[in-house]
């Protein structure tokens, strides 16, 4: 019997990983490596080569003087530029007279000085009329929710001892997923795997840009194997679907939001327009029928998140990536899941989708964690590779496989979807050529 060989292992798992950098630690929370930090000098040697600011005046010393009331300054004359500048002296003028001169007084310059007529200045850019509002730049650190928001509202205002970490970091979050858009964008959630977490980010993204934003989100279920995206949303069956409105004969020319309101369904303030539920149906969803649909959304909605299928060589995968415009990947930390996030990553790239591959968010759902996997290590591989990196805490509301409301969602999840949210708003300002062969018909 030939001896095999065993299978190269991947960078992130953990035997490898310590292997190849020992030097390297992960931080604490979870993030990237710090750096190697010296050790601080002794504290006596320090303060005897730094002076203390208190023994030692940092300016001039301030001495009492009799007041004498400034002359008025003369502008003709300070207009004149300094000599050894490049121009010449006028030898006419008080410059060319030897002797000594007598200062006059200030009264008499008082008299003989004429102001000259000047047009009014606009103020300085500084001296705004927001900028000496009592308390406006502690307004940003007033607590707004919890036991520091129950102090301040109980004192009123008299103590406050500033907003959490966490929410400075949620307001920062919803300032950037509030990014205004012009026209619309489209988002695709795509892998090589199925079973991780492609409808959950899904749903997880629209619900969130609905809640935080004021123009219209709908999620697209392009999933040809009788996708689940609006039981998710929804709770049931979606009455509607998308194969319903490919049969319109006039498709192309419908008008109005009312006319496409019919084939979408609610979830809160996300629209859902769901698959069919008969895999044989969903097959028919191909390329050509996608654009059509893409086209139609895009007159009407702002937002349009794509909820692909398993794999990536079906016809409606390849009509999504060819209009998309974000792109995030989803996986678990286990090593089978990673590996699929590095062949789809792979696969897009040899196949022209290298620029959309650099602008990709990988999301991980992190419902199980592999004991041979390093966190840290695993993180840091997507992120060369990938714009981003955001982990999915495991959450009981989401393992139950229901219908997802946020208000049900641990804090920490909806942190996570409000930090996918803020890194898919960034994109909102980007310039983005139009698709070939892909127009909306509409703005």
């Amino acid at each position: 019997m030939t001896e095999e060989r065993p299978a190269p292992m991947q960078p992130f798992v953990r035997a490898w990983s310590g292997a190849l950098a020992p030097a390297t630690s992960a931080s604490p929370d979870g993030g990237h490596a710090a750096p190697p930090q010296t050790a601080p000098a002794a504290p006596g040697r320090a303060r005897a080569h730094v002076p203390s600011s208190a023994a030692v005046p940092s300016g001039p010393v301030l001495r009492a003087v009799p007041f004498e009331p400034p002359a008025p300054r003369d502008t003709a004359s300070s207009a004149t530029p300094p000599l050894g500048r490049g121009t010449d002296r006028d030898e006419t003028g008080p410059t060319a007279t030897t002797g000594p001169q007598s200062e006059p007084t200030p009264e008499a310059a008082a008299l003989t000085a004429t102001p000259p007529a000047s047009a009014p200045t606009a103020p300085p850019e500084h001296a705004t009329f927001d900028g000496y509002l009592r308390g406006q730049s502690l307004q940003l650190q007033v607590p707004r929710r919890g036991l520091r928001a129950l102090l301040w509202r109980a004192s009123g205002g008299r103590i406050s001892v500033g907003a959490s970490a966490r929410e400075l970091s949620e307001r920062v979050h919803l300032d950037r997923i509030r990014t205004p858009l012009t026209g619309w964008h489209t988002i695709t959630v795509a892998s090589s795997k199925g079973g991780v977490g492609k409808t959950t980010t899904s749903a997880l993204l629209g619900l969130t840009l609905a809640e935080h934003r004021g123009d219209r989100v709908v999620t697209l279920d392009a999933n040809p194997d009788a996708g689940n995206l609006a039981q998710r949303l929804l709770g049931y069956r979606a009455p509607a679907t998308v194969r319903q409105l490919l049969e319109q004969e006039n498709l192309d020319q419908l008008a109005s939001f009312t006319e496409v309101s019919r084939f979408v369904n609610t979830a809160g303030r996300l629209q859902v327009l769901a698959s069919d539920l008969d895999p044989a149906m969903s097959e028919a969803f191909n390329a050509a029928e996608y654009r059509r649909v893409l086209a139609l959304l895009t007159r009407f909605f702002n937002i349009v998140i794509t909820d692909s299928g398993t794999g990536l060589i079906h016809s409606a995968m390849t009509g999504a990536l060819e209009t998309t415009r974000s792109l995030i990947v989803t996986g678990k930390p286990t090593i089978d899941a990673a590996e699929g996030i590095t062949t789809t990553l792979d696969w897009l790239i040899a196949h022209g989708f290298d620029e959309l591959v650099r602008d990709a968010i990988v999301v991980l759902t992190c419902d199980r964690q592999a004991h041979s996997i390093d966190p840290a290590a695993l993180r840091e591989h997507f992120a060369d590779r990938c714009r981003a990196v955001v982990e999915f805490p495991a959450d009981p509301h989401l393992t139950e496989g229901g219908r997802i409301d946020l208000e049900m969602l641990r804090p920490r999840t909806r942190q996570a979807g409000r930090e996918l949210a803020a890194l898919v708003a960034e994109a909102f300002t980007w310039d983005f050529p139009a698709p070939d062969g892909f127009t909306t018909g509409g703005r």
